[in-house]
């Protein structure tokens, strides 16, 4: 209950299009499963291939922007983290004197 309590509050460490995605792939794959199987005791089984294919977008959707999502976020963390070392840190290398 308190993953679900976290899940809906503003500031949660959750990634929400993980959960979709995750949610997405999980109904997905239980489809083809049970399909197999109708399929292997001879029965078929009736699958609508635009409900299966909303799912398959939305899993590639979700887990597509996640994964772009948490790239960005990264490359934007790295390059604060450049600048702030950049500000704090000393001349590593001061420049030569002519001599």
């Amino acid at each position: 209950m308190s993953f679900l309590r976290e899940l809906f509050t503003d500031d949660n460490n959750i990634n929400e299009k993980s959960v979709i995605g995750f949610a997405s792939f999980t109904v997905m794959s239980i489809t083809i499963i049970i399909n197999l199987i109708t399929g292997y005791l001879g029965k078929e089984l009736v699958l609508n291939e635009y409900i299966f294919n909303a799912f398959m977008v939305i899993t590639l959707g979700s887990l597509g922007i996640g994964s772009v999502d948490k790239f960005i976020n990264k490359k934007a963390d790295n390059d604060r983290a450049k600048i702030i070392i950049e500000q704090d840190a000393p001349d590593v290398y001061p420049a030569e004197e002519a001599g």
